[in-house]
């Protein structure tokens, strides 16, 4: 996922439920000891309080603690070059023979992308989850290291109604809708109360008495305190979500009466969605090809659990496209967010080796906008109208059901559960105030709500629960190749500004003798300026770099070479301030002293 800077929070709206200002964040501190003699329930939040994705909380009670998911966050787009962002566990340095269990709730990457990383950092814990929900972590742990999934020690939920201890924690599992096959909510009891967190969810409603398919009442009978966290990113959608039926119907009707190929867009973790097309597709004897090589992969799994069953000859491979009439072939593919080298972006672009879009076409993108990816998915949109007659998409029609509840579902989850305490997550800072004040507005008193900030630890101390003002290190942890942590923010500041302004370097050679500045400097630039069209500009570079080297130099001369360094920083000052003066661009300024 893509994602941008979340929009401010209202103010205003009441106090925090921690009595602290609301523009006051928690003191960076350490995680601490928790005394085995009066031992604490605490809630720690690694990821998922501040963004969507890189979702990941760590629950503690004296020396136990369990871990529920490890997932990782796309980076925003002037994070250049990183691959994904994971969780930093810091915290647990010292820690790591306490984790009796990590538990996965589901199998997407905002819930399951880091754990090849972090488990092995951990000293590979036990893992808990559904066959699906492993055999994608398994599999994710395998491309990131070859023949190393063997290391995981895992324990599979064959059962809703399956129980697990580990040390003061006693886990229970109940049923929810998401958009992937085996997601499960998790209850944790312990000694001091329960926490109940249902993952990600959506509520589905019966098409005929618009009654939720799912009951949740049994949870408001655990044992108490009870502590609701619950995720709201679709606190502030106020739409009627459409129902299975509905986007199926509608999806049927396009796939049958499509007068050419179809193309459709959607996640690859749209398991189940998937496989219903690849069904409706059988009905009406057409073929499918998927195309995406995550798409591919997750298809594989599931078709192996026997969650997805194909008839032979259905599916074929993309470069077979070509072999069938138009009008009895579908292709399924990856990057409806628009996501620059995804499938779906390289038909408009016409880089596909296999696909180039037609007129006739129909494309249909099944899937939502994930927040901050707006514009992107616009100019997505424009390009398939310039290129295809046939664009439909979920604002003119109901082709997609949202994997998350909306400010509705949220209200009836608080008022059937009736938690004790309500901690909303996995959202945007805005979100999770919005779910607060939902929560408010339906009767729960401030002080039962806490909205964390990632890495502040809440705690329960024997009467009531409360955020502290200590926070653990949540600063992120990129990965880019095969490099985990080693770029840090300098690095990537210098990639933002190589990518605003560009970068000059500049060669000079200098005489030690006679202090002076042999020949003319060389001045290689890249996304600064065009040479050949500022021949001025560039004159103007060479004679202020010659003139500011010999008045360094005339000033102090080094006599050590580790002196050299401070006669390139002050080069690079000088032209850097002149440059903004001549062009008002703050380029990287690299200079380069040859001594001769």
């Amino acid at each position: 996922m893509t994602q941008k800077q979340p929009i401010q929070p209202r103010r205003g709206r009441g106090s925090r439920p921690n009595n602290r200002p609301i523009n006051e964040r928690p003191q960076k501190g350490t995680f601490g000891t928790n005394s085995t003699k009066n031992p604490k329930l605490r809630i720690i939040p690694l990821g998922g309080m501040e963004e969507v994705g890189k979702n990941m909380t760590l629950f503690e009670y004296g020396d136990d603690i369990v871990i529920l998911d490890m997932g990782l966050k796309f980076p925003e787009e002037d994070q250049h070059g990183i691959d994904y962002i994971i969780p930093n566990i810091s915290c647990l340095k010292g820690k790591e023979k306490n984790v009796r269990a990590v538990i996965f709730s589901h199998g997407h990457l905002d819930h399951i992308g880091a754990s090849p990383i972090l488990l092995s950092r951990l000293g590979y814990p036990t893992v808990v989850g559904r066959p699906m929900t492993l055999a994608m972590v398994k599999h994710r742990q395998e491309d990131y290291e070859p023949k190393s999934s063997s290391r995981l020690k895992a324990i599979t939920i064959k059962s809703i109604a399956d129980r697990f201890s580990f040390g003061a924690f006693h886990i229970r599992f109940f049923q929810v809708e998401h958009s992937i096959m085996d997601a499960v909510g998790v209850i944790l009891e312990t000694p001091a109360g329960s926490i109940i967190h249902p993952g990600d969810w959506t509520m589905e409603r019966d098409s005929k008495t618009g009654k939720p398919l799912v009951d949740y009442r049994h949870l408001a009978r655990v044992k108490r305190p009870s502590i609701l966290m619950l995720e709201s990113l679709g606190a502030v959608d106020v739409r009627k979500s459409a129902t299975q039926d509905e986007m199926k119907k509608n999806l049927e009707t396009l796939i049958r009466t499509a007068p050419g190929r179809i193309i459709i867009g959607t996640f690859a973790s749209q398991i189940e969605r998937i496989g219903w097309i690849i069904q409706a597709a059988e009905t009406l004897g057409k073929k499918v090809a998927l195309d995406g090589y995550s798409m591919k992969t997750n298809i594989e799994i599931a078709s192996k659990l026997g969650y997805i069953k194909t008839k032979k000859g259905t599916l074929i491979k993309i470069n077979q496209i070509e072999d069938y009439p138009e009008n009895k072939t579908i292709i399924i593919a990856t990057g409806a967010q628009g996501e620059g080298n995804a499938v779906l972006s390289r038909i408009i672009t016409g880089n596909h080796k296999n696909v180039r879009l037609k007129k006739s076409d129909t494309v249909i993108l099944s899937s939502s906008i994930i927040p901050g990816n707006e514009a992107t998915i616009q100019k997505l949109k424009d390009e398939l109208y310039r290129q295809s007659d046939n664009v439909i998409h979920g604002q003119i029609m109901d082709i997609h059901v949202s994997g998350h509840g909306g400010r509705e579902d949220i209200k009836y989850i608080l008022n059937t559960i009736k938690p004790d305490y309500f901690i909303p997550v996995y959202a945007y800072h805005y979100m999770l105030r919005e779910a607060a004040m939902l929560a408010r507005a339906n009767g729960f008193s401030s002080d039962k709500i806490l909205v964390l900030d990632n890495g502040q630890i809440a705690e329960f101390d024997g009467k009531q629960w409360h955020a502290t003002d200590i926070k653990v290190d949540t600063s992120p942890v990129f990965v880019d190749g095969l490099g985990v942590g080693d770029v840090g923010s300098v690095v990537l500041k210098d990639r933002q500004v190589m990518a605003a302004d560009g970068m000059v370097v500049v060669v000079v050679q200098v005489n030690t003798k006679t202090r002076k500045v042999m020949n003319n400097p060389d001045i290689i630039t890249r996304g600064f300026i065009h040479i050949k069209t500022s021949e001025k500009l560039m004159t103007e570079i060479r004679n202020h770099v010659k003139k500011t080297t010999e008045s360094i130099l005339q000033k102090k001369m080094p006599k050590k070479s580790e002196d050299w360094g401070e006669i390139r920083g002050k080069l690079r000052d000088e032209l850097g301030t002149f440059l903004f003066q001549e062009t008002q661009r703050e380029p990287m300024v690299l200079p380069v002293v040859l001594k001769v």
